[in-house]
């Protein structure tokens, strides 16, 4: 899996972070709380073998930290940059592979959910997928939960295997997701290149999403995009976002880790410093996601960003834009 972090923590009131990242204490009053873990690690191109080992080793590790929810990275499983649709395609998995089943066996043994990024194949379709699987739903005497949430990438870059996959039609929602004190958070689901669209992430807010769970794999070319938009989308919808960027490198691209956490206010409650293997983990509030209404200055200075919003005036949001022409001269 590469280099691991010590196991040593820094605790800011509700909050608690790996060594090697920042921390911003939690604002407001105790309530629903859950223990969140973003994976920064490296991937293997189309040796889902080698991938799946890494998984249930991180997994494992998770369970004895009590971890409730743990993000990985787009294309954990099978890699991203690939070359060719033929490619991606014999290194994709099915939904009820064995491969999934293991991730599935080892989230149920150590009691604990995660969101895992891969290619998936539905008959003749292709998609860069996440998988919502919750462990916290085995007992005694049964089998390992099967996936509980799924999303395909909407919004498809001119970049690595985004250029070869089918788009995704799964409307954004929240999945309801239990906790190990039997409480359920509601976790939505994208991907990588669809959080530059302030779009699709607030619908999953207004779908009642606790925490966006992003896996990535954003290139060095993209670092200003891991450091800005995390906060910016979590301030602006008021939940957890929980950002999981790869490290490493896939057919001359490098990646730039600067994974993090962040809270309702947009502050970063945890942040990879830069592109080594690491987790990060926040014990979060949940009930300050879902009280949008931000008082602060009490009866002076009030806000809240979805009471507030006039849906009535963005009707050009979701307008068609026509492609622009092109000159002979802009193609030489």
């Amino acid at each position: 899996m590469g280099r691991t972090v010590a196991a040593s923590f820094i605790f800011a009131r509700m909050v608690t972070l790996t060594i090697g990242s920042r921390a911003s204490p939690s604002l407001l009053s105790h309530g629903f709380t859950m223990l969140l873990a973003c994976v920064q690690t490296d991937i293997q191109i189309a040796d889902v073998s080698a991938n799946v080992k890494t998984v249930v080793k991180t997994i494992e590790s998770l369970g004895q930290r009590n971890v409730d929810l743990a993000v990985f990275p787009e294309c954990m499983l099978t890699g991203y940059a690939f070359d060719n649709r033929a490619d991606a395609l014999e290194a994709s998995l099915q939904e009820d592979s064995p491969e999934i089943q293991m991730i599935a066996e080892a989230a149920c043994r150590s009691n604990l959910a995660v969101t895992i990024g891969l290619l998936l194949r539905e008959e003749n379709r292709l998609f860069n997928a996440a998988l919502l699987i919750d462990g916290n739903r085995c007992f005694e005497g049964r089998s390992a939960p099967t996936v509980v949430g799924r999303y395909h990438k909407v919004h498809l870059p001119y970049l690595g295997v985004d250029r070869f996959v089918d788009r995704g039609e799964i409307p954004y929602q929240a999945w309801p997701l239990t906790c190990r004190d039997g409480q359920i958070a509601r976790i939505g689901m994208g991907i990588c290149y669809d959080s530059s669209f302030p779009e699709p992430m607030r619908a999953l807010g207004l779908a009642g999403a606790d925490v966006i769970a992003l896996g990535t794999n954003w290139p060095v070319a993209a670092s200003r995009t891991a450091e800005i938009v995390p906060p910016a989308r979590s301030m602006e919808n008021h939940l957890f976002f929980v950002a999981a960027n790869r490290v490493g490198s896939e057919h001359g691209f490098e990646f730039c880790g600067l994974s993090s956490i962040c809270g309702p206010d947009g502050v970063e409650l945890a942040r990879a410093i830069g592109n080594e293997t690491t987790v990060l983990f926040a014990d979060v509030d949940l009930a300050q996601a879902r009280n949008k209404r931000i008082e602060r200055t009490p009866g002076k200075h009030v806000i809240d960003r979805f009471a507030d919003r006039r849906p009535e005036f963005y009707a050009t949001i979701v307008d068609p834009i026509a492609a622009p022409a092109i000159t002979p001269q802009e193609n030489d």
